[in-house]
């Protein structure tokens, strides 16, 4: 991690939980302090299973990416990534493409140091500093328009984020602003939060503990309005799926829609 310098120098508390470093530690990684591994235990202790679909969100991003790149599209833009673990966009891709362009993009600036340093040396990857709050300062930047070629389709990478924008930031008019510029064959990767049929004080306990991190809050949402964010897009097969079901392994599946967990789904502009 970080020293304490650095910390400083970039306006981190480590005393406040971050969400990307409690998602870090859900998926095993080490990049987190004391504030996040409590506040994440809290979130564990009223949702044991988060542990399940957190990771599930990681094998459908490698599924998603995989289909993608196998499809011919080389240009991923994944915006809300994270710190870096194992299966990142950028390996998947590459391993399927080698040529493939990944632009990474967060708010968090620790996100920045260990992203950059993890990717130094790394040809055709780079992370960037910006915030989904203003599309336009992701599909404008600079090192995104020099990198990706507008005219060729582009894959938008937005999982596990839009539930931490309210609704009065009007979270489809983000999307929709992001996927404005792309060309027809492009796609959009989303995955977001849903309730289930979760018990109101497990939920409470959860959002308690997201409100104590510089996100907020995180907004689970129901089916419909996650197929909202969708729109000018045909959803590709099998739709709007739990993440763990969404073009699994195994094979044949019938989605359980009454679990809490991460809803995932792809959808091609048109």
């Amino acid at each position: 991690m970080a020293s304490d310098e650095q910390l400083s120098d970039l306006g981190i508390d480590p005393n406040v939980p971050s969400v990307a470093r409690m998602y870090d530690y859900y998926l095993g990684g080490k990049d987190n302090y004391a504030s996040d591994r409590e506040a994440a235990e809290q979130v564990l202790a009223a949702m044991p299973y988060v542990l399940e679909f957190t990771r599930a969100n990681r094998g459908f991003l490698s599924r998603a990416v995989t289909m993608l790149a196998e499809r011919g599209v080389r240009q991923f833009l994944d915006i809300g990534s994270g710190l870096p673990t194992q299966e990142n966009t950028h390996q998947v891709a590459q391993r399927v493409a080698p040529g493939s362009q990944v632009v990474y993009v967060d708010n968090d600036p620790i996100v920045l140091v260990h992203g950059r340093a993890l990717l130094a040396d790394g040809p055709g990857t780079t992370v960037l500093q910006a915030d989904l709050l203003r599309p336009e300062s992701i599909v404008d930047h600079p090192e995104v328009r020099e990198r990706f070629d507008f005219s060729q389709p582009i894959a938008v990478l937005l999982l596990a984020v839009l539930h931490f924008v309210p609704d009065e930031a009007r979270p489809g008019e983000i999307v929709a602003r992001l996927l404005e510029p792309l060309a027809p064959g492009s796609h959009l990767v989303l995955s977001h939060g849903f309730l289930g049929k979760q018990d109101a004080d497990k939920e409470g306990a959860v959002r308690d503990q997201y409100g104590r991190t510089g996100a907020g809050d995180i907004i689970p949402r129901t089916r419909d309005e996650l197929l909202g964010f969708f729109e000018g897009t045909e959803v590709l097969p099998p739709g709007l799926v739990p993440v763990r079901d969404w073009r699994p392994d195994a094979g044949f599946f019938e989605p359980d829609m009454s679990r809490t967990g991460f809803l995932g789904g792809v959808g091609k502009v048109r």
